[in-house]
């Protein structure tokens, strides 16, 4: 995930990565359907601000 991610929005922070390593498997598929509407690293962010279950 972390390539089509980087792909889609560009080079991920070592935040970002650990933020998206430690969703949960759920949220992780969210995320999956999610990416295909990111344009930009905000898009991400702010996903990521609205799904992060405080981990």
């Amino acid at each position: 995930m972390m390539k089509q991610l980087s792909r889609k929005v560009g080079k991920l922070s070592s935040k970002l990565e650990s933020q998206i390593k430690a969703l949960p498997l759920e949220k992780l598929e969210e995320l999956a359907e999610a990416l295909l509407d990111f344009s930009t690293l905000d898009d991400l962010s702010t996903w990521l601000q609205n799904n992060d279950l405080g981990q």
